[in-house]
């Protein structure tokens, strides 16, 4: 199902997983909210490669990093921290 599922249809449960409702409003019962939340995580894991902490992987299993690797891996990063002060706002 996950393979056929087209990029819209993941937009949108994903939308409505986040929301809590669908797009008419309607609010979803815990059960849909728990399917389309596996539906969401089935596709990313099937569509979107991410290496992320607390990822589900493109074999299905989650991906959870030490502390170690996300040190590193931040440390590494060319992504500079913007560090404000409250007198800056």
């Amino acid at each position: 199902m996950v393979d056929s599922m087209p990029e819209s249809v993941y937009l949108s449960l994903r939308q409505a997983v986040e929301l809590g409702k669908w797009e008419d409003g309607n609010s979803l019962t815990p059960e849909q909210k728990s399917q389309a939340l596996q539906a969401v995580l089935a596709w990313q894991a099937k569509h979107l490669q991410s290496n992320e902490h607390y990822t589900i992987g493109s074999d299905g299993q989650l991906i959870e990093k030490r502390k170690s690797e996300l040190r590193n891996q931040f440390a590494n990063s060319n992504n500079d921290i913007v560090r404000i002060t409250h007198d800056d706002l």
